[in-house]
């Protein structure tokens, strides 16, 4: 028998292999079956049985976030591939590599109403950057081999690949096609590089607005050398944390609906803006026609179709943003004078700094969060969830290391922490802590038992304020108070008892005073552990640029006080 002739089923495993896959995330089923049964001899690829399907892709996610290899889901056709639809479309707004392989009925099958059959190729077309029915076993091997290289390059995202039943049994010659290196159309000309080169030349009051497409690209080094050089403050969006040091001088915090006070103010008043792999968010920019209103604007950024999408800018350099930044950097021998700047800024920072409120307040989800930084040391990945935890973790905490901050932008996807922290522990060595309001934290508790299964040494917090916190706020801010079905008070589990049925150790804190020797057991803990803070019910985001509004509409605690 000729030794490369392989079943489908054979043939996903050696393009697994040829592909470099470690690690793949999946719940059998009927279909996927042939499959299963080929893996159970793997020893060179982790099959992580995850509790939900939803949670295999927030798994994947965290992993690829994590590691910046893509993601790989395996599950069964029917509502094993429909259950995947959040995680698909969370990884297709915030451009995270990831390979879904779904199983599907047999192709005589196809449109026929079959048991657990699902157009699963018509349902994820607008959320995936390319997806596949593979009808011949032939075809398998190609379409995985471009899956991965559609998922990894240019702008990264998810992919899907469906394998009808027949096609996992179907036997063929296997050969896997050679990567083929894949060359996108670039507008790196010099005259458009030197335009930009010979605005931040001029300019009094320039500004980095840096997003995630800085650390998608590798440009970590190249941003921090070039703002150095120049000596040129930075401002990060949610996904950018951690392209440039939180904790270095010149880095302002992040920008938009929740960023600083100084961040927003020197969007608004700088006269030189280079948006540095970054989209031009809705959540940034508020008020298109209000914001940077005064600043010339350069905007790079490797897909095209982020070009004056929202913001029209004055010169855009479509590209990678390494290759953009090196071509950018040699036009520069001597730091700018921004002495004045400088100053300016320095007034902002202090005029509004970001602190938590006074312990005399109550306990707060700021008072765990600072603690949380303190113990870190800006070191560590911190995986939050969605909501008022989400923007406390990014105002609150320090992020010197790109890959250190996960969080789901874009969509918005409650529930994402839990799965996506142990997504990110299967892919990094480094100290993982997971942070979700007690709202999100139930939307996939289930992945908890994972942690205890695998003795991941996950730092799970619940800052539980008994209410979903982030809608609260609004109700409280622009619908008179009225708290429609916003209250958990009384509703939730008990999360410490529920940690502990699931094989992991948990302690509640109630004070501030016993935060620190929490946390530091956590941390220093070898296995899963979790911790539920019980904070104040009423919690507010400070600052806050209301949606659609502009840095004129910026609200803050000191300002809230003096009103």
């Amino acid at each position: 028998m000729n030794k490369h002739i392989k079943s489908g089923a054979e043939i996903v495993i050696e393009s697994l292999r040829k592909e470099g896959v470690e690690t793949i995330f999946g719940y059998p089923g009927g279909v996927t079956l042939p499959l299963y049964d080929k893996l159970y001899s793997v020893n060179d690829i982790q099959h992580i049985l995850v509790r939900h399907e939803q949670g295999a892709t927030h798994m994947a996610e965290g992993y690829a976030k994590a590691t910046g290899k893509p993601g790989v889901v395996l599950v069964t056709s029917g509502p094993g591939a429909t259950n995947t639809i959040t995680g698909i479309t969370d990884a297709f707004m915030d451009s995270i590599p990831m390979v879904v392989l779904t199983g599907q009925v047999p192709t005589k099958a196809i449109g026929k109403d079959a048991f657990q059959e699902a157009d699963v190729i018509g349902i994820t077309r607008p959320i995936t950057k390319w997806n596949v029915l593979v009808r011949d076993v032939n075809d398998l091997a190609s379409s995985i081999q471009k899956a991965f290289e559609i998922a990894t390059t240019g702008r990264p995202g998810p992919v899907l690949v469906d394998i009808p039943k027949d096609v996992f049994l179907a036997e063929t010659d296997f050969v896997y096609p050679e990567k083929a290196e894949k060359e996108y159309e670039t507008n790196i000309d010099f005259e458009s590089v030197q335009k930009v080169a010979e605005a931040l030349k001029h300019a009094k009051r320039p500004l980095f607005y840096v997003g995630g497409g800085t650390i998608f690209s590798g440009a970590e080094k190249e941003l921090r050398t070039f703002a150095k050089q120049l000596n040129i403050p930075v401002t990060s969006t949610l996904h950018g944390l951690g392209a440039y040091p939180g904790s270095d001088a010149q880095f302002l915090g992040m920008l938009g609906m929740h960023g600083t006070y100084v961040a927003n103010r020197a969007v608004d008043e700088c006269d030189c803006l280079i948006a540095i792999g970054a989209r031009f968010d809705d959540r940034v920019v508020g008020n298109v026609s209000e914001f940077s209103k005064h600043s010339f604007k350069a905007q790079i950024d490797i897909d095209p179709s982020n070009i004056n999408k929202d913001v029209v800018v004055d010169v855009a350099l479509v590209g990678d943003v390494k290759e953009v930044l090196n071509k950018l950097s040699s036009f520069f021998t001597e730091e700018l004078s921004l002495t004045e700047w400088w100053a300016q800024l320095n007034v902002w920072e202090a005029a509004c700094p970001m602190l938590p409120p006074p312990e005399s307040e109550g306990f707060r989800s700021q008072h765990v969060l600072k603690a949380l930084d303190k113990h870190l040391n800006g070191e560590g990945i911190l995986v939050s969830d969605v909501g008022q935890n989400q923007m406390f973790s990014a105002q609150h905490l320090t992020y010197n290391h790109s890959r250190s901050h996960i969080t789901s932008g874009g969509l918005g996807t409650m529930g994402f922490s839990v799965p996506a922290a142990i997504g990110a522990a299967f892919g990094s060595e480094r100290k993982v802590v997971s942070v979700s309001g007690d709202g999100g934290f139930q939307m996939n508790m289930q992945e908890l038992v994972l942690a205890a299964i695998h003795k991941l040494p996950i730092t799970f917090i619940i800052l539980n304020n008994s209410n979903l916190g982030m809608v609260r706020q609004w109700q409280d801010m622009f619908y008179e108070e009225r708290y429609s079905f916003t209250n958990l008070e009384g509703k939730n589990p008990d999360f410490v008892k529920l940690a502990e049925a699931m094989g992991i150790e948990a302690k509640r804190v109630t004070c501030f005073g016993e935060t620190d020797e929490a946390l530091l057991w956590s941390l220093n803990a070898e296995y899963p552990t979790l911790i539920e803070f019980q904070v104040e019910h009423a919690e507010h985001v400070f600052p806050m640029i209301p949606s659609g509004g502009s840095v004129k509409d910026m609200i803050t605690q000191r300002f809230e006080e003096e009103k």
